[in-house]
């Protein structure tokens, strides 16, 4: 078994599922390095983007059950942790979906800011069928992002679905052919790279909020007070009538 990889190429980082033979399944050895690697892209503020993408035919299956029995040793850390913190995570998030998305991988892709997926990604969420009760935050997140009626469909009924049906549901936000997938990755990189990241970072936080109906108010008024008052937003308005690209710096 290989655990999640970081790669680090500023301002982008990308972490990688390495298990294909396992459909990606997430292990909770797995879990701790994804929740380790996130923590240290939250501390390292010259990040402003994060992709999630795998390697081999699916993008995750979820939780690997057998993996607690396998595991002897006593961790708290479940599996909605590491998907609510990619939901909280700091940077703005890119799912990479080149195959199947499964289970709580469902999730994991629906925490992320924008999901990009192939021809050949299709989902299921068998939760109904295995005697699973999903979770808070994930019942919330398929709500607010899908719509009550389809998050009924989807978790109800169990109802496997494929690209072009993930894509008219919202539940991909861009669906290009198989080969084209790094390229709209990338693509979408190059789109959000340039943003200043006050405004860009602080919207993305209370925008997850407000789908949440957890609005700050407080928090919110001073993001805002904060981007008013910085550099970024005299360079922005310089480079705006300048006819020229911004080179904001965070500040």
């Amino acid at each position: 078994m290989t655990a999640p990889t970081l790669k680090l190429t500023h301002p982008t980082a990308t972490i990688q599922l390495n298990n294909p033979e396992s459909a990606n399944r997430l292990t909770v050895d797995d879990l701790e390095v994804l929740m380790n690697l996130i923590n240290q892209i939250n501390e390292n503020e010259a990040i402003t983007i994060l992709v999630l993408k795998s390697t081999g035919k699916y993008f995750c299956s979820g939780f690997d059950i057998s993996s607690l029995d396998q595991d002897p040793k006593e961790k708290s850390l479940l599996f909605e942790d590491v998907v609510n913190a990619v939901e909280d995570c700091r940077p703005i998030t890119i799912a990479s979906l080149q195959g199947g998305v499964y289970g709580g991988a469902t999730d994991l892709a629906l925490a992320c800011d924008f999901r990009i997926g192939c021809e050949a990604t299709e989902m299921f969420m068998p939760a109904a069928k295995l005697g699973i009760h999903f979770y808070q935050r994930g019942l919330e997140r398929y709500v607010s992002r899908l719509g009550i009626d389809v998050a009924k469909r989807l978790l109800l009924k169990a109802e496997k679905i494929d690209s072009r049906e993930m894509k008219s549901i919202g539940f991909l936000t861009e669906l290009v052919e198989n080969h084209d997938l790094n390229n709209a990755t990338q693509n979408l990189i190059d789109l959000i790279q340039p943003m200043a990241p006050l405004s860009l970072l602080g919207m993305k936080k209370h925008l997850n909020k407000i789908a949440r109906n957890q609005l700050d108010l407080t928090q919110l008024n001073s993001d805002i007070a904060k981007a008013q008052n910085s550099e970024d937003l005299k360079e922005g308005r310089n480079a705006w009538l300048e006819k020229r690209p911004a080179q904001f710096k965070g500040f």
